[in-house]
């Protein structure tokens, strides 16, 4: 459950961010910037805060390797969705929402990586280990 939390988390943060639909961030933020300039520099501060955090924990426990082979198994996925024609890449917004899914994908598996190479391994990484 922990990491299904961490993902919805991430989907959450790209995609209110960006998403193909008119309720995201960049939309929102395109058509009230001069009405909403402090709401809009509050949220984007905390979507930046987020951010941030994700990316962090990311880079530290995959790297950018980890991040890319992630986005390659991803790719691959489509790439086998495709050919046994399940899928199909002509709908725009239906290939930004993957990209969305991809990100999100990539955000969580980086935040709960520490979690689950413990559970694996029986290792605790140093920052970890809890202070008695």
């Amino acid at each position: 459950m922990g990491f299904v939390l961490r993902w919805i988390f991430a989907l959450v943060l790209v995609a209110a961010t960006y998403n193909p639909t008119e309720w995201n961030y960049i939309a929102w933020i395109t058509r009230s910037w001069p009405d909403q300039m402090p709401l809009a520099v509050l949220l984007g501060l905390l979507l930046l805060v987020g951010y941030i955090i994700y990316l962090r924990a990311t880079l530290r426990s995959i790297g950018a390797f980890g991040m890319g082979l992630i986005l390659a198994i991803f790719a691959a996925l489509v790439w086998v969705l495709i050919d046994f024609q399940l899928l199909n890449l002509d709908d725009p917004g239906l290939n930004t929402w993957l990209a969305i899914l991809a990100l999100s994908f990539v955000l969580g598996i980086g935040l709960s990586w520490s979690l689950v190479r413990r559970r694996l391994s029986g290792q605790a990484d140093v920052d970890d280990v809890d202070e008695v």
